[in-house]
């Protein structure tokens, strides 16, 4: 894979944004003595995903949202995830989503669901209390994800059947109280993810301009997005600027980059902030993604900049650095090379940073991932770009008293 080349005087110009240092202009370039820099607050937008799985090996419940504090910080939760299947959008998890049953003990608000014919259950009861506790709070069901992408290129064939299939699904009168707009994570438009789709350029935005058109104004429309800014890559699939008149916002997927899929290295942090010497891919870091969209004409207003409450490692590896070599993933608790923040905080304390990020080498593991100091430093370029905000995956990754989110919210003020 390969993308543009760092400018020396951009790179250093955006490194001393993330620890604070200077302020430049909302292009990014560096200001000339003739064209004082600007600075441009970022939005206050901290929404978090909350997956619908967690709530069975991870124990990882609405409840929990309650009780680390994290309520009082999100803005917004993304229902992760609903299917996309036959052109339409549909149940994911009907047992975790609408019919498993809480006792008081685990309930959001201490009240026990009723096995009383049609009344709701699972994760929708809880997402309901949990926003009448919390008035503000807002919730968005979010359709596709790595595993369920496969249905957008059925769907985007005739977007305005998809997108009633969406509204009659989120608004169903079992739940319609519960969720505040719709989330498309299609990864990826245009291009390849798990399954590869062939719908052509325009297909994006012509699904979302049906979600809008459905939905209407009164609702979010939203959608996470590629961050691969490399030169002919994922994000110049897809004409992202056109399609951004019809959403509130993107997820801007600045997390991924590098992981332990390439089984010996190098290491390289999953969500750097810039460009570093030696990255092993030009245009995979959170700077480029988020140039490549505002230059293609998304405001920046339009854009989150997204934040992994996890990490990426590999296992056999002798260089502290970046850029050593390994034999493969790391050991994580559910999967291979990927381990929640909570646990890499104390098994693998972070002992480096590159590129705005953090990461760790501890016996023969190496990992990368974000800290509260890293998410600081985020939040600061964040705000000097003006941008919409932040989000994260996920909420299950966090510690129990929730200091990454406290973290963003800290950054974005």
């Amino acid at each position: 894979m390969s993308g543009k080349r760092w400018r020396l005087p951009v790179l250093t110009a955006v490194l001393a944004v993330a620890i604070g240092m200077v302020t430049v202009p909302a292009s990014g370039a560096v200001a000339e003595d003739d064209s004082p820099a600007v600075s441009v607050a970022a939005g206050k937008i901290n929404l978090g995903y909350f997956v619908q799985w967690g709530v069975y090996q991870r124990n990882y419940h609405v409840k929990n949202i309650q009780t680390s504090g994290s309520a009082d910080k999100l803005t917004h939760i993304n229902y992760a995830f609903g299917n996309v299947t036959n052109g339409q959008c549909a149940i994911g998890d009907s047992y975790a989503d609408y019919d498993r049953f809480y006792d008081a003990s685990s309930s959001v608000d201490g009240v026990a669901d009723t096995w009383d014919a049609g009344a709701l259950r699972g994760n929708f009861n809880q997402l309901r209390k949990l926003k009448a506790m919390n008035p503000g709070l807002k919730v968005l069901f979010s359709f596709g994800g790595w595993t369920w992408s496969g249905g957008f290129g059925q769907a985007a064939q005739n977007p305005a059947a998809f997108a009633q299939s969406c509204y009659d699904l989120v608004e169903d009168p079992r739940w319609a109280d519960v969720f505040d707009g719709i989330d498309i994570d299609w990864e990826y438009p245009n291009a390849c993810g798990l399954t590869c789709d062939t719908s052509g350029p325009a297909a994006f935005g012509n699904v979302m301009g049906a979600l809008r058109a459905k939905f209407g104004q009164d609702y979010l429309v939203t959608a996470a997005i590629t961050a691969d800014a490399s030169d002919g890559g994922k994000i110049d699939a897809t004409d992202y600027a056109g399609a951004s008149q019809h959403v509130d916002w993107y997820n801007v997927m600045t997390y991924d980059f590098f992981g332990a899929w390439d089984a010996d290295g190098p290491t390289a942090p999953h969500s750097p902030l810039t460009g570093y010497d030696g990255i092993p891919s030009a245009g995979f870091n959170s700077d480029a993604a988020i140039q490549k969209l505002r230059g293609a004409g998304v405001p920046a207003s339009k854009l989150l900049l997204g934040i992994g409450f996890y990490g990426r490692g590999w296992t056999g590896v002798t260089q502290a650095a970046p850029g050593g070599s390994a034999t493969g993933p790391a050991p994580g608790t559910y999967e291979q090379g990927i381990e929640d923040y909570k646990v890499l905080k104390t098994r693998c304390p972070a002992n480096g940073t590159v590129a705005g990020t953090a990461y760790a080498h501890c016996g023969n593991q190496w990992w990368s991932f974000d800290t509260p100091a890293t998410i600081g430093g985020k939040m600061s370029y964040a705000n000097q770009q003006g941008l919409g905000g932040a989000f994260f995956w996920e909420l299950s990754g966090d510690t129990s008293n929730g200091e990454l989110i406290t973290a963003i919210a800290g950054g974005l003020g």
